[in-house]
């Protein structure tokens, strides 16, 4: 991929030559589906991680499709006039998406672009480009440049796994307000824009807020007001959002090298700025939703630590996805950085300065993982802090919802109301047995999602009887006493020793309370 460089002029959005370049997108097919039928599975998914060798062999044509992506994708340069038969080639010079290209001595012209454009599936198939530095679509092994322009502090990223994440988790009813702190290339925004009546979007990079500019602009998206600034200070005179969504720059690293990752404030500290002060600037009933990297401290329980940052009045859901012991998050943004290719003397002082930081603060090791706080208003606010590394089903903004709304139910609800009420089986929901093959009763049943967040649980043979029952059609005490008399249980005493069980179905999602049916 082409290096970095933060010295190249960003395109203008001019309204009319930018509705025509999308259409020229469109109409050649530079679309998320596009790209995939044109490379195939192994060759999207090798771009995706800055490998561009597949690509490129997919693209040896010159089909407006093929141009584009070596434009685009690939930045390759291509002669002016293969350019024109993909896109208004003189527009997109005097705007700014293409500039001529050394010519190689051919006699030919050529262009070659300033942007990486990269097309992305809206959620109802919406078809969108996302805009952001050469060579900067994704991060990760790679390093976000060449050695020469790997410390620009004010490249944009577009599209990675952290900011699909996000888009995933995210609360998707519609609002009348929501908020974008650090918007980067501008996603969340785009994705905000769609079910949102106001969209406010921040980031403390100009350079960011202009791709953003260009990321909305190139998608057919207008009206979301970008604002320069650290955190809230942008929208410190707002009226509360109903929705605040952040990728914040949350990398623990000893210094502020690179704006779109570095925070510039100690270890984990403006994460956790950015939870504890989410509760000023929410409605009531709102949610923030963020990514975060926290630490692990010697001597100190990380969850905790967590809960310690969830402001009063809210609700959490905090999920902690994966942890790195600090020698290896110290790899992964070196690497990031593109200090693996500064040479061994340079690259182990960064190195060492890395660890340095980390034994400083007694810290062993990083969490990365999703923040959802909720405005309640609760005076004993409800807040879960779990570890889940499993594989799950995006997108879960739905599956967020419903955890508040179960959560709620339990609050309120003791276990004398428990027994009243009725309940519904999930759907997705499957039973495996576990034990010995030819045994007559098995070890331990499971009780496993296929959906969501794909969890499984434990339960005794009447807990699994008792759930799979479940329809809707009957309240909880009238099952557990007609499994009292199958297994000749006496039934007063199933129903004091149950109620938890059926506490911990619920909670995780596997039963759902329902009104009476039949």
């Amino acid at each position: 991929m082409g290096d970095v460089s933060t010295s190249e002029r960003l395109p203008e959005a001019d309204p009319d030559r930018t509705s025509r370049l999308r259409e020229a997108l469109r109409a050649a097919n530079f679309t998320a589906d596009g790209l995939l039928d044109l490379l195939g599975g192994p060759a999207y998914s090798a771009l995706a991680r800055s490998e561009s060798v597949p690509a490129l062999r997919a693209t040896r044509g010159k089909s407006p499709l093929e141009t584009l992506v070596r434009l685009f994708l690939l930045q390759r340069s291509v002669s002016r006039e293969q350019a024109r038969a993909a896109l208004h080639v003189e527009e997109a010079l005097q705007d700014g998406w293409l500039v001529p290209a050394q010519d190689a001595g051919s006699g030919e012209e050529f262009v070659r672009a300033t942007v990486d454009v990269r097309p992305y599936g809206g959620p109802e198939g919406q078809d969108w480009w996302i805009v952001a530095d050469l060579g900067c679509a994704v991060g990760g092994a790679g390093g976000v440049g060449g050695s020469d322009n790997a410390r620009s502090e004010d490249v944009v990223l577009g599209v990675g796994g952290a900011s699909t994440t996000l888009a995933g988790i995210t609360v998707r009813k519609s609002v009348a307000r929501a908020l974008d702190i650090g918007t980067g290339s501008g996603l969340q925004a785009l994705h905000a824009a769609q079910h949102a009546t106001r969209v406010t979007a921040t980031d403390v990079n100009p350079r960011a807020l202009e791709c953003a500019r260009l990321t909305l602009a190139l998608s057919g998206e207008s009206g979301v007001d970008l604002r320069e600034g650290p955190l809230f200070e942008p929208v410190a005179d707002d009226e509360p959002y109903d929705l605040i969504v952040s990728n914040p720059p949350f990398v623990i690293s000893p210094g502020a090298r690179l704006t779109y990752r570095d925070g510039g404030m100690t270890g984990d500290d403006l994460c956790r700025t950015l939870a504890l002060h989410s509760a000023d600037w929410l409605a009531e009933g709102g949610y923030c939703q963020l990514l975060a990297n926290w630490e692990h401290r010697d001597g100190e329980d990380w969850h905790e630590r967590l809960r310690s940052w969830v402001p009063l009045g809210c609700d959490a859901w905090i999920v902690q996805r994966e942890v790195q012991d600090v020698t290896q998050y110290a790899e992964l943004w070196l690497r990031d950085a593109g200090d693996h290719r500064s040479g061994d003397a340079e690259y182990a002082a960064r190195y060492d300065d890395w660890l340095d930081e980390f034994e400083r603060r007694g810290t062993n090791a990083v969490g990365f993982g999703w923040i959802t706080l909720r405005k309640s208003g609760a005076e004993e606010p409800d807040v879960l802090v779990e570890e889940w590394p499993h594989p799950v089903e995006q997108p879960l903004g739905e599956e967020v919802v419903e955890h508040f709304r179960r959560r709620d139910f339990l609050r309120v609800t003791d276990d004398a109301a428990l027994l009243d009420c009725h309940f519904e089986l999930a759907d997705g929901v499957v039973q495996e047995q576990v034990g010995m093959p030819g045994a007559e009763d098995p070890e331990h049943v499971v009780l496993r999602q296929q959906r969501g967040m794909r969890r499984a649980t434990k339960v005794d043979t009447i807990g699994a009887g008792f759930a799979g029952v479940c329809d809707g059609s009957l309240p909880a005490w009238r099952i557990l006493d007609a499994i009292a008399q199958l297994v000749g249980e006496d039934p007063v005493l199933l129903r004091d020793r149950t109620p938890q069980a059926i506490r911990l179905l619920v909670e995780q999602g596997f039963l759902l309370p329902v009104g009476p049916k039949g």
